[in-house]
């Protein structure tokens, strides 16, 4: 039996490139080369047929750790919480005030970027504090 070494998460949004771009913003990852024979992804999404057009954008870590990201356009909006989400580890190895000073100068970093502040989750015996957060299409995520 094999294992899986690598794996994508999927986001589904109304509009592929703008919430891709907000992803690299927040992580650092970047939008890949566009099929050999165009000179951009513009290029590529023109040659699609126009129901094609602007339904998928990728973006992955330049560092190849991290999972490639891909966001999909679908019909319906966003109406319960997530199931799964990303959790953005700003926080690791921090504790108390130290931690919480990280959390939030990430807070109003990406609020700058179009996120939502939800709410500030403050640790407990079994959990350090952590922010829950939405990204631009109100996808929850949490930064850690």
């Amino acid at each position: 039996m094999s294992s899986i070494r690598q794996f994508q998460l999927t986001f589904d949004c109304a509009e592929p490139e703008r919430v891709a771009r907000f992803w690299c913003e927040v992580l650092g990852y970047v939008v890949p080369p566009p099929p050999e024979g165009f000179a951009g992804w513009d290029d590529y999404d023109r040659a699609l047929p126009p129901e094609r057009r602007g339904a998928s954008f990728a973006c992955v870590d330049p560092s190849g750790v991290g999972p490639r990201l891909y966001f999909q356009r679908v019909p319906e909006g966003k109406v319960v919480k997530n199931r799964v989400h990303p959790c953005v580890r700003v926080g690791t190895g921090l504790v108390g005030e130290e931690r919480l000073a990280v959390l939030e100068a990430e807070c109003a970093r990406l609020i700058a970027l179009g996120a939502v502040r939800v709410r500030l989750l403050l640790a407990d015996e079994d959990n350090e504090s952590c922010l829950v957060m939405q990204d631009i299409e109100g996808n929850e995520f949490c930064l850690d």
